[in-house]
């Protein structure tokens, strides 16, 4: 149960009744279709439900359905599965690369839709990211700001949002651990180019710890990446022993897990 809510914490919460309306609705359609008549907070319990029990397919094939929709929150959730799909070790890296652009059509037509959904902007940054990785280096650090900006944005319409205060941390440990020859690019790109430090990382990994404690097997292992940085082996091991000991529920769950190890043992 604790692993469940905590997962589910990572998107929208699960309503009391979703479970059930979840059941009614496989008995009935077993997921071939979603009939015009379902209301959009019906379908959104159901895909609370699956995203909250790891079902990443079955999620994806509920919300494509609704690619043309206008509302928001079922956009941001399709760029948001759009996006794991592509992240299985089971998808191919030509249909990964489709879903990673994708994502970020789903996640830019729900920010159109309403600027004042936190959650448009903080899938909007994080695809515009993961697009990034297909366009080069000088697009990735040029999308930089961009991608802050509306991390900040996302805070500032709900400052409690844990995993958004982490994907600053994130942020800034890349902007700290950012080798010379990707300085002289960024250099290029901005007249005062980005830059952060480790501490300044650290400060927000431990914010986001504050606002949701053992929220996201990332932030664990990050404390203790970051405090492995900063050369303090003591808060690195801690940290780190607590990301490995984290209840493995996705892929990347274990992938975490696997890399701690590793830093112990190292």
């Amino acid at each position: 149960t604790q692993v469940l809510r905590k997962s589910l914490q990572r998107g929208a919460l699960l309503s009391a009744g979703s479970f059930l309306v979840y059941e009614a609705h496989k008995l009935i359609s077993g997921f071939a279709e979603v009939h015009a008549s379902f209301k959009v907070e019906d379908v959104i319990e159901q895909a609370d439900y699956l995203y909250g029990s790891g079902e990443t397919e079955k999620l994806y094939r509920l919300l494509i359905q609704h690619k043309n929709s206008d509302d928001a929150e079922l956009l941001w959730r399709l760029a948001r599965s759009s996006r794991d799909l592509a992240q299985l070790g089971s998808t191919s890296a030509e249909a990964k690369k489709q879903l990673t652009y994708d994502s970020l059509e789903y996640a830019k037509k729900a920010l159109e839709k309403n600027e004042a959904n936190f959650a448009a902007h903080k899938w909007y940054g994080i695809c515009l990211s993961d697009v990034g990785d297909y366009e080069g280096i000088k697009t990735k650090i040029g999308n930089a700001i961009i991608i802050k900006e509306h991390f900040q944005r996302a805070i500032e319409l709900n400052p409690k949002d844990a995993t958004t205060i982490h994907l600053i941390g994130i942020w800034c440990y890349s902007f700290a651990e950012m080798p010379w020859y990707q300085r002289k690019i960024a250099a290029t790109l901005f007249a005062t180019p980005p830059t952060s430090t480790f501490q300044e990382a650290l400060r927000y990994f431990h914010m986001a710890e504050e606002a949701d404690p053992n929220f996201y097997s990332k932030n664990l292992l990050f404390l203790g990446k970051t405090y492995l940085k900063l050369n303090n082996k003591k808060m690195a091991l801690l940290w780190l022993s607590k990301a490995k000991e984290y209840p493995a529920q996705t892929e990347e769950d274990k992938q975490v897990q696997k890399e701690a190890l590793e830093l112990i043992n190292s």
